[in-house]
């Protein structure tokens, strides 16, 4: 029985330190640039704000030596999930 809580909590730990590492941005990821400007302007445009609200959160961190109560990296993650979205929807449109 013992044996099982211990398989339990090390699982739990496990997913628990999956999740954490998911949601920090990778070092030197930042937001891609793989929408074409020719075919889809306004969301190429898009991206590339996203692009820049993401070099300023990082400048930000730099200024106050990453203290920021973990908020700055999770709006980078958001950035990039965001980044991703647009690519998908200019995908979706290159389909119509």
């Amino acid at each position: 029985m013992k044996r099982m809580q211990f398989l339990g909590v090390m699982g739990a730990t496990a997913v628990a330190a999956v999740l954490a590492c998911a949601q920090q941005p990778a070092q030197g990821q930042e937001p891609p640039r793989n929408v074409s400007a020719q075919r889809h302007g306004n969301i190429a445009a898009a991206q590339d704000l996203s692009r820049r609200a993401y070099d300023k959160l990082t400048a930000a961190q730099q200024a106050n030596e990453f203290d920021l109560g973990g908020h700055a990296a999770r709006a980078k993650q958001l950035l990039l999930e965001a980044s991703e979205e647009m690519r998908l929807a200019a995908t979706a449109a290159n389909r119509h």
